[in-house]
């Protein structure tokens, strides 16, 4: 038995050297790479004017006879009024992180090429310069008093400067998930971008993580990806204690913003109400849903892993809590058989429609997709999030919607005119190096 303890023990200091020096050069290369990347996005900043002149937004540039048509509008029995009303085109869409928004965002893109809609778009990557509150100085060409009609990328919530952006009767939409749902999701997905998790010991990060969060948590890089990310995305302090005062504020100020705050885990019954809200037409909410992950790199929490996630996450799922109430009082009023019998017609045609447009009639591994133009954004060191084959001899009357049905956001942020050179770069810097 002691013969063996010298060879024991070199291989074991072997092994943590190994450990050590991957570990270092981890550092190093995270180091260099985020310097890089915050130089790029420093040079790529437009810059800000502080004395932008105070332009009144013109009324509505998309209200026309000869784009938007009036349709009947039904009450909760599905019975027309005998009244029209017409779709709502001016739309604030905060995009918030992990909670489908990207499959959201192409129902908005196709709704605004349908209607000719004008896009506020950012400049040079796919986000108003996030984590960073948001500037109208980085919209997209952007001079006092232009038209726009929807603002829908990620940025960090700064109601003034939207407000200064869109017209006064424009539409504020949200979404928000199940918070220990989207901290397993984000840490799985942002987890490499946050230098705290760099330290956690063992392969699984995210039950270590749990165990103890206060022992692993700084508030350094990136580290809002790990803590309350709703409030964070909504502009507001995601650092406050629970009974902190300004936490009840924030929950009231997004209250009084938004018309309409869907949920995830009820997506469909969400686009009903949207439907129900702006005067659209079931045409407009068929969607795939795209950015899934495949199952296997899913963590399924246990019963004590997600009470540990919610506590961690407690301003979020305080906020989670609010808007589930309001959610529910809005069906409730929209009448609940008529939801359901247009939550089974909207599958219906979303069914039909798969069996249309993909290949094989479901999502495949990023591997497994044969288009370029198809291939999803990959968080570093795995390809996780999984995509769609588009249908080789699809019939010329669906063939065009269906290609933009399963156009990833990037790609479709581009044939809309959007420069992604930043987003480009990062992504061939990623595709480079070995994680």
């Amino acid at each position: 038995m002691n013969e063996g303890g010298p060879s024991f023990c070199w291989t074991m200091a072997g092994k943590k050297g190994r450990q050590w020096r991957s570990m270092c050069k981890g550092l190093v290369l995270g180091t260099l790479l985020t310097s890089c990347m915050i130089l790029l996005y420093c040079l790529s900043t437009p810059q800000v004017h502080f004395s932008l002149p105070e332009v009144p937004v013109p009324y509505s540039c998309a209200h026309r006879p000869s784009q938007i048509h009036p349709k009947p509008a039904t009450n909760s029995s599905q019975q027309t009024t005998g009244q029209t009303c017409t779709p709502k085109v001016d739309i604030m869409f905060m995009k918030t992180h992990k909670t489908a928004s990207s499959t959201f965002l192409n129902i908005l893109f196709r709704f605004g090429e349908k209607h000719r809609l004008k896009f506020a778009f950012p400049d040079s990557r796919n986000d108003f310069f996030y984590p960073s509150l948001f500037q109208r100085s980085q919209v997209k060409d952007y001079r006092p008093g232009m038209c726009f009609n929807v603002i829908c990328n990620h940025m960090r919530f700064n109601a003034p400067e939207v407000a200064k952006l869109l017209p006064m009767d424009t539409s504020y939409i949200t979404i928000l998930r199940d918070p220990a749902e989207l901290f397993e999701s984000s840490f799985h997905y942002f987890g490499r971008l946050v230098p705290f998790t760099w330290k956690i010991p063992g392969d699984d990060k995210l039950t270590e993580f749990l165990r103890d969060p206060h022992y692993y948590f700084d508030a350094g890089f990136n580290s809002f990806y790990l803590k309350n990310l709703l409030f964070f995305d909504f502009g507001q302090d995601n650092t406050l204690e629970l009974d902190d005062p300004r936490v009840e504020e924030g929950v009231k100020f997004i209250a009084d913003r938004f018309q309409l705050v869907m949920l995830v885990e009820y997506f469909e019954e969400s686009l009903i109400l949207l439907k129900d809200a702006l005067c659209w037409e079931m045409d407009d909410l068929l969607f795939f849903k795209l950015n899934a992950r495949k199952g296997s790199t899913v963590s399924k929490l246990t019963p004590e892993l997600r009470a540990r996630a919610l506590e961690w996450n407690a301003i979020d799922w305080k906020l989670y809590q609010h808007f589930n109430k309001t959610f529910w009082r809005k069906v409730d009023a929209y009448g609940l058989k008529r939801m359901a019998e247009d939550v089974a017609e909207l599958r219906r045609r979303n069914a039909e429609m798969a069996s249309i447009c993909i290949e094989g009639g479901r999502a495949v591994e990023a591997g497994s997709i044969q288009e370029t133009a198809m291939q999803p954004w990959q968080p570093i060191g795995e390809k996780s999030i999984m995509g769609y084959n588009l249908k080789k001899n699809v019939d010329k009357a669906h063939r065009k919607l269906c290609r933009k049905m399963l156009t990833p956001e990037l790609q479709y942020l581009t044939e809309l005119g959007v420069n992604l050179w930043i987003t480009r770069l990062w992504g061939h810097v990623r595709d480079i190096i070995n994680w």
